[in-house]
């Protein structure tokens, strides 16, 4: 078997462009290659956890208490060789409103951050990408976002290398808790100027791209 990279994705802020939603919207993805060296110490740290009395399915970073954050943080902090880290940071208030519809806005800016990540060398030379995301929240829209993403994708991205998306629970995927985790923690320095825990990955974010940089909006 040929060898494969992966793709784990998460994002952060909402879809409410209203002045009540948040500023950003920010996808991130966290590429890896196997064997998922954080997985192990993820695994026995959860147990930990439970045997604490901390029933933890899964981690979630906004969710989780300050304690564990801290202890998922350093652990994802040991294996960021492993790891590359790419962001796409979207200021949502120069969204057209052409674009603010769920089954575009969402597609089409995760087109654009993985257009970016699957045209560097390394996945050229691997024999597939296996791009993995959380589960589309929006039930009522869930399968029309994912067939939209699907369309997307296909018109997006480059024939080579190739591709599937797969859209997985993340308690099914330590690699979609580890995304979770580094998204939050780009998010919150974007959005609430809190590098706090963005300055423990730093090493490992190879890009921020703000998709309406230079002030251009995005209308069509």
């Amino acid at each position: 078997m040929g060898e494969r990279v992966y793709i784990f994705l998460d994002e952060s802020g909402n879809l409410d462009f209203s002045s009540s939603g948040s500023r950003y919207f920010v996808l991130t993805s966290v590429t890896m290659r196997r064997p998922f060296q954080a997985n192990a110490e993820l695994d026995n740290y959860k147990y930990d956890c439970m045997e604490y009395g901390l029933e933890r399915e899964r981690f979630h970073c906004s969710e989780d208490n300050q304690h564990v954050r801290q202890r998922v943080f350093g652990i994802i902090g040991n294996h960021l060789d492993n790891m590359r880290i790419d962001s796409l940071i979207v200021e949502k208030s120069k969204t057209g409103p052409s674009l603010r519809a769920e089954t575009r806005f969402y597609p089409e800016m995760l087109g654009h951050l993985l257009k970016y990540v699957l045209n560097r060398q390394s996945h050229a030379q691997a024999e597939e990408t296996v791009i993995v995301t959380d589960t589309i929240p929006l039930k009522r829209r869930r399968r029309a976002i994912e067939r939209a993403v699907k369309l997307t994708l296909a018109n997006m991205l480059p024939q080579r290398p190739r591709y599937r998306i797969l859209h997985h629970d993340s308690r099914s995927h330590y690699g979609l808790q580890v995304a979770d985790y580094c998204c939050w923690a780009i998010f919150r320095q974007h959005e609430h100027k809190d590098a706090t825990h963005y300055s423990e990955i730093k090493s490992a974010v190879w890009s921020e791209f703000d998709i309406f940089r230079r002030g251009t909006r995005y209308w069509y």
